[in-house]
Formats: C-alpha cells, sequence, structure tokens
C-alpha cells in the first residue's frame, strides 16, 4: 500500500467522521472508514424507514446516525464528508469549518491519495461520453483503467488496489470542482453553458467552479480546452502546462481538429488520426467528445487504437439509444438531455427529418431561448410534461419562424401520456425521441430513472 495512504489511514483511527448524503459516493464510504477505526456518523434528510438497503449497511458497522430535517445540525465531528449536491457554503457547514473540522468530499481525498495518473472531465454536456471514450482508448492500449466520480461509481473505495502504473479517468461534477484545491495530470473541459443555475448562486459561481479542473494543475500538466466555446476557451490563462485546444471549425497547433473534408488531424498542419465518419456514434456533439478525448490521450494512445475504438464503441445509454421499432416509428432515449445546449446538439442536431419530440422536467432556472428556434426547425410535434412546460412552448412560440401549429404542442402531465401521445401522433417512418432539455428532479431521482422508465414504456408497446 502507498505509504500516503497508510499513514491517513493510521490518522483517523479513533476520529469521529460525519457522511453529510448517505448515497451514491458516501454509502460506500462509510463502511471503509469503519474498517479503519473511525467512528462514522451517518448524516441523512431521509427517516430511517426510507433509507432502503442503506440501513442494512449502517447497522452492520455500528454506525451513529442522524436522520431528518435537523440532520446537519451541530455536526460534532473531526472530518465531514459532504455529498457532491450539497451547497459548499451550507451555514452548518461553515460553523463545522470554523470550529476546526475538516470539511471535504470522496473526490477531493481521492485526489490527493491517488498513486496513478488522473485524467479528468467536466463540461457542461458531453462529460460522461468524453470520460468514458478516454477510458476505452486507454485499456484497449493496455492500460488498467480506474474509471468512476460523476459517472456514478466512486473510487476512494479502490484507493488500496490502485498501483502507480494504473490511470484513473474520473467525470467532475461542478459540485465536485468546487471545493476541490488539487487538479489532475490532464484536465478535460468539454465546454460550458448556463446549467445548475437553481444550486449555483449565479453563472460566474459556476464557471469559476469548471475552471478549479485547470486552476489547481501543476506546470507537467496538460490541459484540454474547446476553442470553440467563448467560456472554455477564456481558460487558458489560467493553465499553467501544456494547452491543447480543440475545435470542429478551425485548426489547432497542440490539440485536435476537424478539417472541412472530415479528416480528424492532431496539430497543425496535423498528423491524421482518422476521419469523422469513422465516429460509429452519430451527432456533431459526439465527433467534439471524440476531439476532446484524442487531444487528452494523444501521446499515450497509438492512431490505429483510437480509431479502431471509434468505430467499435456504441456510445453510453440514455444518450441518443435506439429502443425499438414499432410500427414503422423508430423510439430512442436521450434522457442525457438535462440543458438545453444538450438537447440541441444532441437529438436537434442528429436527425434531417423532423421528429416527435419529449420535452421538459426540473426547473434549473436556466434559459430556453436558445431552444426555441432550434424546435421550430427540427420538431414536428413537440410533447410537453414537468414545471418547465409553459416556458419550453414560451420560448418554441416566440422563436422567429414559428406558426401555429408548428410544431404542434401538446401538454401531458406523466410519462405514460407522453408515450401513449407519441404513439398516436407519430407517423410510420418518422423519429419519437425522449431529449428533456431538463433535469429529472420534479419526477424521478435522476436522468437514468427518467430514461428506463421511458424505455420499459416503450418496450411494452
Amino acid at each position: 500500500m502507498d505509504s500516503r495512504i497508510e499513514a491517513f489511514w493510521k490518522s483517523v483511527e479513533g476520529k469521529r467522521v460525519a457522511f453529510c448524503g448517505i448515497g451514491g459516493s458516501n454509502l460506500p464510504l462509510t463502511k471503509l472508514f469503519a474498517q479503519h477505526g473511525a467512528k462514522v456518523i451517518a448524516c441523512d434528510k431521509r427517516p430511517w424507514e426510507k433509507l432502503g438497503d442503506a440501513a442494512k449497511t449502517l447497522r452492520e458497522i455500528g454506525a451513529e446516525c442522524r436522520l431528518g430535517e435537523q440532520y446537519l445540525e451541530n455536526l460534532d465531528a473531526d472530518i465531514i464528508f459532504r455529498t457532491p449536491g450539497m451547497k459548499y457554503h451550507l451555514p452548518e457547514l461553515d460553523a463545522a469549518r470554523a470550529r476546526g473540522a475538516a470539511v471535504t468530499s470522496e473526490m477531493e481525498l481521492f485526489f490527493e491519495l491517488c498513486p496513478c495518473k488522473i485524467y479528468a472531465v467536466t463540461g457542461s454536456d458531453g462529460k460522461t461520453t468524453t470520460t468514458t471514450i478516454i477510458s476505452e482508448f486507454l485499456k484497449a492500449a493496455g492500460k488498467k483503467v480506474h474509471l468512476g466520480g460523476n459517472i456514478g461509481h466512486p473510487l476512494l473505495p479502490e484507493i488500496e488496489s490502485i498501483s502507480p502504473d494504473d490511470v484513473a479517468v474520473v467525470e467532475l461534477s461542478s459540485f465536485q470542482l468546487i471545493s476541490m484545491r488539487r487538479g489532475p495530470d490532464v484536465a478535460v473541459v468539454t465546454n460550458v453553458s448556463p446549467n445548475h443555475l437553481d444550486i449555483h448562486k449565479d453563472m460566474e459561481e459556476y464557471i469559476e467552479a469548471k475552471r478549479n479542473i485547470v486552476s489547481h494543475q501543476t506546470a507537467f500538466s496538460v490541459s484540454v480546452l474547446n476553442a470553440d466555446n467563448a467560456v472554455t476557451a477564456g481558460f487558458v490563462p489560467w493553465v499553467r502546462g501544456q494547452t491543447r485546444m480543440f475545435s470542429r471549425k478551425v485548426p489547432s497547433e497542440y490539440g485536435t481538429w476537424m478539417r472541412e473534408d472530415g479528416a480528424i488531424l492532431v496539430g497543425n498542419p496535423g498528423v491524421k488520426v482518422m476521419n469523422a465518419s469513422d465516429i460509429r456514434i452519430p451527432g456533431v456533439h459526439n465527433i467534439e467528445n471524440y476531439l476532446a478525448a484524442i487531444s487528452a490521450v494523444w501521446g499515450e494512445v497509438p492512431a490505429e487504437v483510437i480509431c479502431e475504438v471509434a468505430r467499435t464503441f456504441n456510445g453510453v445509454a440514455h444518450r441518443m439509444e435506439f429502443i425499438r421499432e414499432v410500427d414503422g416509428v423508430k423510439y430512442y432515449n436521450d434522457s442525457i438531455g438535462t440543458s438545453p445546449t444538450r438537447t440541441i446538439s444532441g437529438t436537434l442536431s442528429v436527425y434531417p427529418e423532423k421528429i416527435v419530440l419529449i420535452a421538459g422536467g426540473y426547473d434549473k432556472k436556466i434559459p430556453f431561448d436558445a431552444l426555441g428556434p432550434a424546435v421550430v426547425e427540427k420538431v414536428r410535434v413537440l410533447i410537453l410534461m414537468g414545471a418547465t412546460a409553459e416556458k419550453i412552448e414560451a420560448a418554441v412560440k416566440a422563436a422567429p419562424g414559428y406558426r401555429e401549429g408548428m410544431p404542434e404542442i401538446v401538454h401531458v402531465s406523466s410519462m405514460e401520456e407522453a408515450v401513449q401521445a407519441a404513439r398516436k401522433l407519430a407517423a410510420a417512418g418518422e423519429i419519437v425521441s425522449l431529449s428533456p432539455a431538463c433535469a429529472s428532479f420534479d419526477l424521478y431521482p435522476n436522468f437514468e430513472a427518467r430514461g428506463d422508465h421511458f424505455r420499459d414504456l416503450v418496450n411494452s408497446l
């Protein structure tokens, strides 16, 4: 075991360690810290009967439990782990810091202790697919890859089994990055556009959180930035190591770019890696994801390996995932479309014909102005649900080119009604896509649950 890891576990013996939010990354940590002699405190807003399988784990390790609405009051712990979605400056957490407690998170500690090279990806859209592509490149090149972070898999519980010759590939959200003070060896920012403004106090805080991925790197690091996105291009002054810009529009001296004929090259005049047509998964946004991923691994993964992955990788679930064809209508699950930009660059950029779109969901307080024109151009029938339905309809009707009934707009109150409406209104040869342009939290715990429900409903038609 790495000496730093060994020293850390020794330091937590007998310490009171609180985990705020029992689920996702924190639940596996409660068991891990208990095994290393810490006194575990499990804090969660849910009552005991709502904890499900987590309750069994907490009983087994003898955790002290603080549950209910006041679960954060008087956190008398030496170390406090916040769950990624928890605001960094909650009054209870600030009070704990003032008392001398160490407030941290699973990813922060993983970055401190990880003995191997770390590739990290963030962005408003495309980060999960880009993270996965990077991991596929590195696995195909013979590396042992530890894939985790915001993609849904905590890595700290694996820390003792990671060797210096391995690589870690992690997806990072703005919620994780806001408090991080250590950078990865290779940082990738896919793009930055308005998102999560229901949690962040304003757009500037959101941008600053994203910028943390490069702000704390060293002179030996690599930063991969999107030259076609004004915000990410603006991160360049904060980069201390090599900058690799990627672009679909202009040549890049050190990064990856696409020529007008669809050739994908690294550097200028450039080494050709492959053609955009070699990429199996559809969509302009996926070309950008590959440009970012190639920039991240260039020099570590041979071009022929990159090309083979591009030709065979089928993509990630809930990302323009084909479900089935019913009565000549093809159904796609793009539940990952949790923001207007994601739906515009994804579902609304791929299909040449007008489609039947199911959209709407939780209100993250981000504008839908840009979505309106894209819907008018690409959608024949718009089926709206959730808290944002009225806002999306207003944006569509305010868009240039909108005419009454083009698109036809239908309101429903559930996914069941949405699927039934789609079946009734879609004609043979058309496409129905769920791409909500919104988060799912008004009706579902996450976009995966929303996509799974949609898939189940379509499969039961």
